[in-house]
């Protein structure tokens, strides 16, 4: 695990500028990759490579980066883990005799392969997470490439006519060509979604490549056609149209079987380290199956580690607890205290680059800090929930999508029109009268967030629509940011999918890979922390949407097969329970200890001074907020985590 960086054009800098530059690029990733820092330049070409070195495998110095394939003819600056590198290496060694091996490095493994048998085919290979940038001398070739689901970032652009490329935007910021001009329709999205989606970037002329991608720019064609494309080596959409047409016949039990192999084999291979290795353990499904398989292949007690919260509602701490005991794994844990967790807020813009508003950001960061005082590496459960149906919308969807398609529109509108009616303040004071038991039962924060979502969903005009009522916070029709353009976003409405199954695919396509990954990746790599999640093995991909729906999610609960085969490990009785999910008390902390530093990122002046934001819809929430009428924390958490973002710029 690594940070890349590199730009092409020297424009007639000096050697040592452009060592200057790769130098400062180079420590503004330092975090990623503390171990080794590399570099190497091209004066023909006009092209340099960055490497920051996080040593994983093979800890000599022949892991180390840029590389050079043996012929010299590639060099690579890669971030990441190839895990089925050795079999790779058979394989190649099986059909190329005379290759000979410097270290034990993957990075060896990858530029040979594709020295030997081309980068797609090398990619379509690959087994892992990773961000590549390969250089072909021969060609005046840039190959940028991004792993299947997109656990690794890569961000790229021209600015003022050089090329850069890096892991992280603050290594582009470094470059003195880069032009920090802030794009308002980028911006809105976030506003809407609380992260900033692939292929956008909050900059102008900065992108993100997708997931799956390769992009090639040739150098010989520099501003004529052909000059730069971007091909898919993988194909999601002939993933899930394959498992829908080939879908998996057998029992239950026989899906469990065949998971339960994938995982075991997967976890396997993910736990090949040369440094110490563990787990995080949250007391879920998911992060509870991936420890239990990953003590079941381990012949000593495994690391696991857990945060926990003194506010119950908050807390699993005690139920991750009772799990790694019954597995008997070397179980670290946390308490943290408020204070503690408001420390981490500052950090927050420097460590995501850009504005990023999933408030579960602050336990992960939490929860890696921990992990980083025992390991260097830490599996995950992470796209549990998107691959086998476990956020509520997924079981709402299927048990009301049905009845709400058959349903009159002129009823659902009147229906929602109805909701509409039931005042903020009076649903807090039927809610504070019932069960909190009651309320976090059926998911939601509290009755008024549910009324309105259900309104949203009443009112939306088809499938996509009512998919962005469950996943938007401001409306994508409130103009909240300024002299910006509405951009729709890139949804998946494939037909002969059911909602539910629609909704699942577009949490794998844009949620996990621009919110959920993004958040572990900054905060771990933030710590030098490596993280893996096995579920994103593409074999367990491919079945998962093999799967029928009703083996994932089926009367009334989501994950089924996913709890099923954790009952073979573990007893039912220490996971049965409500989904909690990862949170902080935001909304309580901003009428309380966050207040003031709300209040002055929230101030009318500095918003209409800034020239973004609508500082009028922005203090109407607020106020609101903060006498308790509704629970904005959402929506102002967003604008709260783009304010600190400018102000830190």
């Amino acid at each position: 695990m690594c940070g890349i960086a590199g730009f092409q054009n020297f424009q007639n800098k000096s050697s040592d500028e452009i060592v200057g530059i790769a130098q400062k690029m180079g420590d503004a990733i330092a975090h990623r990759g503390p171990d080794n820092y590399g570099f190497w330049k091209d004066n023909i070409d006009s092209i340099a490579f960055i490497h920051r070195r996080l040593s994983i495998l093979d800890l000599s110095t022949a892991g180390n980066q840029p590389m050079h394939s043996p012929s010299q003819r590639y060099v690579i600056s890669y971030n990441g883990e190839i895990y089925n590198h050795l079999e790779i290496r058979q394989s190649l060694e099986k059909e190329f005799s005379d290759i000979k091996w410097l270290g034990q490095s993957d990075t060896e493994t990858i530029i040979i392969a594709i020295e030997l048998w081309g980068i797609m085919k090398s990619l379509k290979v690959f087994s892992g997470m990773f961000a590549i940038a390969v250089w072909d001398k021969k060609h005046k070739k840039l190959f940028l490439a991004r792993d299947r689901s997109g656990e690794k970032p890569l961000y790229y652009g021209f600015q003022d006519r050089v090329f850069l490329f890096a892991s992280e935007i603050k290594a582009l910021k470094a470059h003195p060509s880069f032009s920090a001009k802030i794009n308002r329709d980028a911006l809105k999205i976030f506003m809407e979604q609380g992260f900033i989606p692939a292929p956008f970037s909050i900059f102008e002329g900065i992108y993100k490549l997708l997931p799956g991608k390769v992009l090639i720019l040739n150098f010989q064609l520099y501003g004529k056609e052909g000059f730069e494309t971007c091909e898919d080596y993988w194909s999601f959409e002939n993933i899930i149209n394959k498992g829908k047409k080939d879908q998996f016949e057998g029992s239950i039990e026989n899906a469990e079987d065949e998971l339960d192999y994938l995982l075991n084999r997967t976890i396997s291979s993910q736990m090949i380290s040369d440094v110490p290795l563990g787990a995080f353990l949250s007391g879920g499904i998911d992060s509870s199956l991936i420890v239990s398989l990953m003590q079941n292949n381990s012949m000593q007690p495994i690391n696991t580690f857990t945060i926990g919260f003194s506010e119950g509602k908050y807390n699993e701490a005690d139920h991750a607890k009772e799990i790694a005991e019954y597995l008997g794994t070397n179980h670290n844990e946390h308490y943290v205290t408020a204070s503690e967790a408001l420390d981490v807020i500052p950090l927050l813009p420097k460590l995501y680059d850009e504005p990023f508003a999933d408030s579960s950001q602050i336990p992960t960061y939490l929860v890696s800090k921990l992990a980083k005082q025992f390991v260097s590496v830490s599996l995950s459960g992470d796209a549990g929930d998107e691959l086998f149906g476990g956020y509520n919308r997924h079981i709402y969807s299927q048990k009301w999508g049905s009845a709400l398609d058959s349903t009159p529109s002129s009823i659902k509108q009147f229906s929602a029109s109805i909701l509409d009616l039931f005042k903020p303040e009076h649903l807090n004071k039927f809610e504070s009268t019932i069960s909190k038991k009651i309320i976090s039962g059926i998911g939601v924060n509290n009755l008024s967030n549910l009324f309105e979502k259900i309104s949203r969903g009443l009112k939306a005009r088809d499938s996509i629509a009512l998919y962005e009522s469950f996943i938007t916070n401001w409306p994508k029709d409130s103009n909240l940011v300024l002299e910006a353009n509405s951009s729709d976003l890139n949804l998946f409405s494939g037909d002969g999918f059911t909602l539910t199954e629609m909704m699942m695919i577009n949490d794998f396509l844009s949620y996990l890979p621009n919110d959920i990954l993004v958040k572990v990746d900054r905060a771990a790599m933030g710590l030098s922390l490596e993280t893996r999640v096995p579920f994103l093995n593409e074999d367990i991909i491919s079945f998962a949407y093999s799967l029928p729906i009703s083996m994932k999610v089926n009367n009334g609960q989501g994950k089924l097969i996913l709890k099923n085969l954790l009952s073979r490990y573990i007893p039912n009785k220490l996971f049965q329970r409500p989904k909690q999910g990862f949170a902080v008390p935001i909304e309580h902390w901003l009428r309380g200890p966050l207040i003031d530093w709300a209040e002055s990122l929230l101030d009318k002046s500095k918003l209409d001074s800034q020239g973004f934001l609508d500082s009028s819809a922005i203090i109407q929430k607020w106020d609101q907020h903060k006498l308790g009428k509704k629970n904005w924390q959402i929506d102002l958490w967003n604008v709260l985590m783009f304010q600190a973002w400018l102000e830190d710029e």
